[in-house]
């Protein structure tokens, strides 16, 4: 790749066995992306139960302790596999907010009698 009097990129033609390798690669990622969601969306699904098994109970939506543990869980996950922790705390903290969102919405149409029960 070359740069343009003004800056900005020109393609150069991409060798043919480079192009398949960065398609191979490219798919991977999609797959992986598409695995990820799946997974969130499993991950949604449990915590929108506890958000419902609160809820019935009145316990309140967040509970910081477990979120810790889970922070440091992730973290120590996180090194393990050569991630960054903070990249996975930054990740985590960003779903325990939607989570706690979640749990808050649950729980406000439980108190107004509108809660829905058995859906998943």
């Amino acid at each position: 790749m070359s740069t343009s009097e003004n800056g900005a990129s020109v393609s150069q033609p991409i060798d043919a066995s480079v192009q398949a390798e960065l398609d191979r690669l490219r798919e991977s990622i999609d797959n992986i992306d598409a695995a990820v969601v799946h997974m969130l969306a499993e991950r949604f699904k449990a915590t929108q139960q506890v958000g419902r098994l609160k809820a019935h109970h009145q316990l309140p939506p967040a509970d910081p302790a477990r979120e810790t543990r889970q922070i440091t869980r992730l973290r120590q996950l996180a090194q393990s596999a050569n991630l960054d922790p903070a990249f996975a705390e930054k990740l985590l903290t960003f779903i325990i907010a939607e989570v706690i969102r979640h749990h808050e919405r649950i729980a406000e149409e439980a108190g107004n009698g509108t809660a829905t029960t058995g859906q998943a």
